[in-house]
């Protein structure tokens, strides 16, 4: 069987492209491996979050807003993602394959949890997660996640490009979310990279060299 590596961090921490690096490295040494991003937008689920929660056009079918929607409604849209492209993912497994994804059950549960300030309410939300995806949906759970730990003061430098919608980043809130990974990192005992040092943000070669530290331990 193959292996599951995930990468994970905020919006504009350096995940897509930390994720191709890891990819190409492993390809050039022989490695059967392929890489993939949650949501699969391309998907019928992941066009359904796409189009309906997040909203395509800049509006979400829900009248409250994507930040307003129930955080727990949140995950099974994109659970059902990862459930219905879990087929393609568990052949690749099969055939020895590593598979590297940007983003996974980690990302739902920092996002969503991170919407509960209350500690206990969020500690039940990533259990709640947990069981949704990698008991009751069976999704396989991976073989290592790596945080890259980027505040958000500069990741803001790093955005990704992505699909726009405009309102995805009304009332959110980058900090919650990476002290909810950051949470999440010692329930779960993830590799996190400290993309900062000494004040100054690391190289994306220097970042890429600790990723691979890590992978190398495998």
């Amino acid at each position: 069987m193959g292996k599951i590596i995930v990468i994970e961090g905020i919006n504009g921490s350096g995940k897509e492209t930390q994720t191709h690096l890891l990819v190409e490295h492993l390809k050039e040494e022989g490695k059967k491996v392929v890489e993939f991003s949650f949501p699969m937008y391309e998907s019928p689920t992941g066009d359904i979050f796409k189009t309906c929660v997040l909203g395509k056009n800049g509006e979400s079918w829900f009248q409250e807003g994507y930040p307003m929607i129930d955080p727990y409604v949140v995950c099974l849209y994109t659970a059902a993602d990862r459930k219905y492209n879990l087929k393609k993912i568990e052949q690749y497994l099969k055939d020895d394959y590593i598979v590297v994804l940007n983003r996974y059950t980690s990302s739902n549960m920092a996002h969503q949890g991170s919407k509960h300030e209350n500690s206990e309410e969020r500690f039940y939300m990533y259990q709640w997660i947990d069981k949704l995806e990698y008991w009751l949906l069976k999704l396989p759970k991976p073989d290592c996640t790596i945080l890259l730990n980027m505040p958000p003061h500069y990741s803001s430098e790093l955005k990704e490009t992505q699909v726009s919608f405009p309102f995805y980043q009304e009332d959110y809130n980058e900090d919650r979310v990476l002290n909810a990974y950051l949470e999440l990192s010692e329930l779960y005992h993830w590799n996190v990279i400290d993309c900062i040092k000494d004040e100054k943000m690391k190289t994306i070669d220097e970042i890429h060299n600790e990723i691979m530290e890590i992978i190398y331990t495998l």
